[in-house]
């Protein structure tokens, strides 16, 4: 393995993750966070544009088949080069997909694995790090490993897919470092404490306060299945002292506090702080259940792949109703924000909404395959464009987040662009054309509506078309309604015919009311 290799790293939240992370950046090597829940077509995507010298996958988890998956992946993919695997918590024989499969060996196991690229096999004793540090070292030239440096790109994170598929935001091992330091110091995190690790460490939200928890001295209580009543006794256990999540998680963690009796109810007395980035409508009511029962500041946070969660928080002593909202303070004075009017793109006034741009140490240094959209994410005078739409605040650094600027959908606490899934549900061969569009269920939550016109003389079916998304996307990407129509509903402008989203939208607005029984 090379300086500058990208390595998939296709983990749940164990310990493991964060050895690879580590032994990575040490090699100058990067890591690409897969979601152990992508399905076929995200994962060929990823393999494409990421190309990925390598992959680290658990050898079981919930059932899951990761090689099934990747070998139907690999099979879908162009030239995308057939990367090593390494198998975590299992044997590796059934993943060689042709480059070879091994597994990392603890210091108490007396079998060692087999040869692996370069020819070179780890001894008994090696750790996960150890025998990625045997790999890199039987790649390089004359057997010397390869050592990272600040400036070595350290992270790619999978964007919501803003332009129909995922992009990969690039940040730097120094970016990371700094602003580790930085949330540590906003989140008052100190040696001693505990940090909830209960979203995926693939993304940034997940990624950023644990990196931070560790950098301040803490620990982080890795949660790779989210079961709320479990994760009730596990922060009483651990004592957890900082969660960060959208009010979805979070709001489940309330719901099952309030639903235990009263004498079964964990005190959580150690809980002292968090984030919320406000999903579903809930992170005021998460944030005064926290201070009232629990003695916690909980507050509203913004952040993104290309941007890190926790660009910014709202300081703890703000009253409920302003340190509830998204947005925040920067965590760095070497952070800039400014709100720019999309249209004239004159920078607004305090108070005034326009996009949302930035500059300073946690923007994405680029976008991996694609340099294209390294060069349309910024302005002509280096501000990275965040397409989401807020204002500036009469204090310096402090903003409000108002919302997407395009159509994207919150769902199940993932940001997905409904391009995305129309380009999915278009690559079927029964497929003419495909049209999402985003209502909100009774619980303030948002759905994800299909409306498809099938070819001509195609006979698929609905229920068909969705068992088709079932096996091949995230669980949460698949929509919750699917409708074949003969016709879409058009207008013709200057601009040429455009399907009626907005009639759409009421349509499957009336559809979810009925299926509620609100309708």
């Amino acid at each position: 393995m090379r300086r500058s290799d990208v390595v998939g790293v296709w983990l749940p939240n164990w310990s493991e993750a964060l050895v690879w992370e580590f032994a990575l950046a040490a090699l100058g090597a990067a890591a690409l966070g897969i979601n152990t829940r992508y399905g076929v077509a995200e994962l060929t995507h990823l393999l494409e544009r990421g190309r990925p010298v390598g992959l680290v996958v658990p050898a079981q988890f919930l059932e899951l088949d990761f090689g099934g998956r990747l070998r139907s992946a690999l099979n879908e993919t162009g030239d995308a080069p057939t990367p090593w695997v390494a198998v975590v918590r299992g044997d590796a024989a059934a993943f060689d997909v042709g480059n070879g499969a091994w597994s990392p060996r603890g210091p108490h196991e007396a079998a060692a694995p087999p040869d692996r690229p370069g020819g070179q096999s780890v001894e008994p004793g090696d750790t996960a790090a150890a025998g990625a540090g045997n790999m890199a070292a039987a790649g390089s030239a004359g057997n010397k490993a390869a050592a990272g440096a600040a400036g070595d790109p350290v992270n790619y994170f999978t964007t919501s897919g803003s332009t129909g598929m995922p992009k990969l935001a690039g940040h730097d091992q120094a970016s990371i470092a700094t602003h580790c330091r930085h949330v540590a110091a906003a989140m008052d995190m100190r040696p001693g404490d505990c940090f909830l690790a209960a979203l995926p460490l693939s993304g940034v939200f997940g990624f950023n306060p644990a990196m931070a928890m560790l950098s301040a001295g803490g620990a982080c209580l890795l949660e790779p299945v989210f079961d709320a009543p479990v994760v009730l006794d596990d922060l009483e256990t651990h004592g957890v002292t900082h969660v960060v999540g959208g009010d979805d998680m979070l709001g489940r963690l309330m719901d099952a506090w309030e639903s235990a009796t009263a004498g079964e109810r964990p005190a959580l007395s150690r809980l002292r702080r968090g984030g919320i980035a406000d999903f579903a409508g809930r992170a005021v009511a998460v944030a005064e259940w926290a201070q009232r029962e629990l003695g916690a500041i909980i507050s509203g946070v913004y952040g993104s792949s290309e941007l890190f969660s926790l660009t910014s928080i709202w300081p703890a002593q703000l009253e409920l109703a302003e340190g509830s909202r998204p947005g925040g303070t920067v965590v760095a004075d070497e952070i800039l924000v400014r709100a720019v009017d999309p249209e004239s793109g004159r920078r607004c006034t305090p108070q005034h909404t326009g996009e949302l741009q930035f500059k300073g140490y946690n923007v994405v240094s680029g976008y991996l395959g694609d340099e294209a959209a390294a060069r349309d994410a910024f302005t002509a005078d280096g501000w990275f464009r965040s397409g989401d739409l807020g204002f500036v605040l009469e204090q310096e650094g402090s903003f409000v987040y108002v919302c997407r600027a395009g159509d994207a959908l919150r769902l199940r606490g993932f940001l997905v662009e409904p391009a995305e899934i129309e380009r999915f549900l278009t690559s079927h061969a029964d497929v003419e054309a495909a049209k999402v569009v985003g209502v909100s269920a009774p619980s303030g939550a948002d759905l994800a509506v299909a409306y498809v016109r099938l070819a001509d003389g195609a006979g698929t079916s609905g229920d068909e078309l969705l068992e088709f998304c079932r096996q091949n996307l995230a669980p949460f990407k698949v929509p919750s309604f699917l409708n074949l129509v003969d016709e879409f509903p058009v207008t013709t402008g200057t601009n040429g015919t455009k399907i009626r989203t907005a009639e759409l939208r009421r349509r499957a607005q009336k559809q979810v009311a009925a299926e509620s029984g609100d309708g």
